[in-house]
């Protein structure tokens, strides 16, 4: 046992002299000081890294403009959205993007025409003068979204959530409206809605469907048969 045992006084010996060797601590502080200087370094360059992040959702969206299919375009605009990032003047027409969520997101002058939206959460959106011709809303999410002057024609809102919806100088030219909930959408002033199906309007406002079928709408129920 005396090899082992006088192994051990040498290592005793040995952690001794280096616990109070100076240099040693020295460098456990630097090692320390290393981390907080990669700590301020990476929250400096955090702003850097956000808007390279955004760069990439832009070239997504752009790089499929006017294609089909989704192309990574829900997840680049959900992202652009979470950040607060305004979304003016995007262009997602014929993009499939079923499902996506882009609540109080600023879409003002989009274009989403002919896009599929089905099912979607646009509650609180700003779709001032978008273009939304022919694209498919059913089952989505608009509640108190802004559609002033915005261009509706031949959409499917069928099912679809508009209350307290603002609609003044929306176009619903032959829109599908069959089981929308208008409650408390403010209507009055819609520029046009000839054409449209008003057919089981869910909580029409006061006067709604009988100004809409004098103003050019009809009101059938079965118009998919």
């Amino acid at each position: 046992m005396l090899p082992f045992a006088a192994l051990e006084w040498f290592w005793e010996w040995a952690a001794f002299a280096l616990s109070n060797w100076t240099f040693l601590e020295v460098l456990e502080y630097l090692g320390s000081f290393s981390v907080l200087v990669a700590a301020v370094f990476y929250f400096s360059e955090s702003g850097d890294r956000i808007k390279q992040r955004h760069y990439q959702a832009w070239q997504v969206i752009n790089t499929a403009q006017g294609k089909g299919g989704s192309g990574g375009r829900i997840e680049a605009l959900q992202e652009l959205n979470e950040d607060k990032v305004p979304l003016v003047g995007v262009d997602v027409s014929s993009a499939f993007l079923q499902g996506i969520h882009l609540q109080r997101a600023n879409l003002l002058r989009s274009d989403f025409s002919s896009a599929d939206l089905r099912n979607s959460d646009f509650r609180d959106c700003n779709f001032t003068l978008a273009n939304l011709k022919s694209a498919n809303l059913r089952g989505a999410q608009l509640d108190r979204a802004s559609f002033a002057g915005a261009d509706l024609r031949n959409a499917d809102l069928n099912g679809s959530s508009l209350s307290n919806a603002d609609l003044e100088g929306a176009v619903f030219d032959n829109a599908d409206l069959r089981g929308v909930d208008l409650a408390g959408a403010r209507w009055q002033d819609i520029r046009s809605i000839a054409g449209a199906n008003v057919a089981n309007i869910r909580n029409p406002p006061a006067g709604f469907v009988s100004w809409a079928l004098k103003h050019g709408a009809v009101s059938i129920a079965d118009a998919d048969g």
